[in-house]
């Protein structure tokens, strides 16, 4: 592979108070990044008009809010078109360890076909159900990938080279892509790599969480995972076979 072409890759729903200060702090350590705005209202889409007015971002607008993982596939398909070859993924209600980003950007020119995910280190900020829902993705994950290579599925703090990414054809839109993401990068191989940060829930922050909703998606995104897996195991059908 060429010299890595990093971006920062921040995908923004009703972040309107956040995003500017998220852009501003990443430009300091990287100064491409990508605002991907997921159909949001007038102020966040204002917001992340300036900042591409400024300079500041190259950014592009969703019509309807897709969810997460389609911003973030919008994102990479950007991103690649502007010749970028690895996106860092940061969520944009500043609740990553934004400094940490000088580690994923030395990971990605030392090790440039890994993914790199981060490993949250929680405080007592972080809530119960969220917790006990990360254990059980995470368990279903190793069974899925077929072994513990993958650490946390669902921290949003990681870096991926674009054309693995895009070619996983991962279906999740929503909070369901990230777990998907990383289980099809690991069937096809790509070498993953973790990254201890520290994650903090932001009090009075904008979760765009829906309890049933996305329960019920990261459900069905195992089944259809694991159904995959056990194919493979018993009739040695291709993981990656169709979407």
């Amino acid at each position: 592979m060429s010299e890595p072409r990093p971006c920062i890759l921040i995908p923004t729903y009703d972040n309107p108070r956040t995003i500017r200060d998220v852009v501003v702090s990443v430009r300091a350590l990287c100064p491409d990044v990508v605002v991907v705005d997921d159909g949001s209202g007038p102020e966040n889409r204002a917001e992340v008009e300036r900042l591409g007015e400024e300079g500041l971002a190259l950014v592009t607008f969703r019509e309807r809010n897709g969810g997460k993982g389609a911003a973030v596939k919008t994102g990479f398909a950007f991103a690649h078109e502007h010749g970028f070859t690895h996106a860092v993924q940061v969520d944009a209600d500043g609740q990553h360890a934004l400094d940490d980003i000088r580690k994923f950007l030395e990971l990605v020119r030392a090790q440039p076909d890994a993914v790199i995910l981060g490993q949250p280190i929680f405080d007592e900020t972080a809530p119960t159900h969220r917790m006990i829902l990360r254990q059980v993705t995470i368990f279903w994950t190793r069974r899925e990938v077929g072994d513990d290579r993958v650490g946390d599925p669902f921290c949003g703090f990681r870096a991926y080279p674009i054309a693995a990414a895009l070619a996983t054809r991962t279906i999740g839109d929503r909070m369901d892509f990230d777990p998907e993401i990383v289980v099809r990068l690991a069937w096809m191989g790509v070498p993953i790599v973790h990254v201890p940060t520290p994650v903090r829930y932001i009090a009075g922050g904008v979760s765009h969480w829906r309890a049933f909703e996305d329960n019920w998606l990261i459900f069905k995104m195992h089944t259809r995972l694991m159904f995959r897996r056990v194919m493979h195991l018993l009739f040695r059908r291709p993981l990656l076979l169709g979407p």
